[in-house]
C-alpha cells in the first residue's frame, strides 16, 4: 500500500486528487494537511467527499509517507519543504509552479522533473519528484509539440488561451466573483 499525504487540501486541485486516490486500491492517503481548516473534517470543505467520513484535516505533515502531493499556492511550496525537509525517499509531486523551471537551489537538490507525460513519460517514470506543468502551458505544449518534433514550427507564434473560474483557486477577489465573471472575458498576467 503506497502511503500518500496532501499538503494544501482545500483547494480545488486537492478535492479533485483526493477524489482520484481515495478510490486508488493501492493508495492510503495518511494525511490532508491544511493550515487554515486543521482539525476540521475535510468533507466540510469538500462536501462531495462523504466517503471519508469524519476524517479530518491535519495540522501537521506526517513525514512517514511514500508520496507527497503539494497542492499549495504558486511560491508556497518552497517554504512548506524548508519547514518539513521529507527524507529523500519520499517522492514529491508539486502541483504549483515552484520547481517547474531551474534554477532554486531545492529544486537542484531534489532533481524536480517537468511532469508532461507526453514529452517526458521514461523520465517521469524513473524520477524521484515532478514538476506538474500548469494548465496552460500543457494545453500549449500539447498542441505545439507534434509541429515542432516534426519541424514545421517556422514563424512566430501567438496563442490565446481562456481558462474558467476555478483556474483562480478558492480566494476571492473581485474578478472571481460571478456578476463580474459572467459573459466577460479578461487578460491574466499579461507580459
Amino acid at each position: 500500500m503506497i502511503q500518500i499525504g496532501i499538503v494544501g487540501g482545500t483547494g480545488y486541485v486537492a478535492g479533485e486528487l483526493i477524489r482520484i486516490l481515495v478510490h486508488h486500491p493501492e493508495v492510503n492517503i495518511r494525511f490532508v494537511y491544511s493550515h487554515s481548516h486543521a482539525g476540521e473534517e475535510i468533507r466540510s470543505v469538500h462536501e462531495d467527499l462523504f466517503i471519508l467520513g469524519e476524517q479530518k484535516f491535519a495540522a501537521e505533515a506526517d513525514m512517514d509517507v511514500d508520496v507527497v502531493f503539494l497542492s499549495l499556492g504558486h511560491g508556497n511550496s518552497i517554504r512548506f519543504l524548508h519547514e518539513y525537509p521529507f527524507s529523500d525517499t519520499t517522492k514529491i509531486i508539486d502541483l504549483s509552479n515552484d520547481f517547474r523551471l531551474k534554477g532554486d537551489s531545492y529544486q537542484e537538490k531534489r532533481k524536480f522533473t517537468y511532469g508532461l507525460v507526453e514529452k517526458n513519460k521514461e523520465l517521469i517514470i524513473s524520477s524521484g519528484n515532478i514538476a506538474n506543468p500548469g494548465c496552460f502551458a500543457t494545453a500549449i505544449q500539447l498542441g505545439l509539440l507534434p509541429l515542432a518534433y516534426e519541424k514545421i514550427l517556422h514563424n512566430e507564434i501567438h496563442i490565446h488561451g481562456i481558462t474558467g473560474s476555478t483556474g483562480a483557486g478558492r480566494g476571492l477577489s473581485e474578478t472571481t466573483h460571478f456578476s463580474w465573471r459572467n459573459n466577460n472575458i479578461s487578460v491574466y498576467k499579461p507580459f
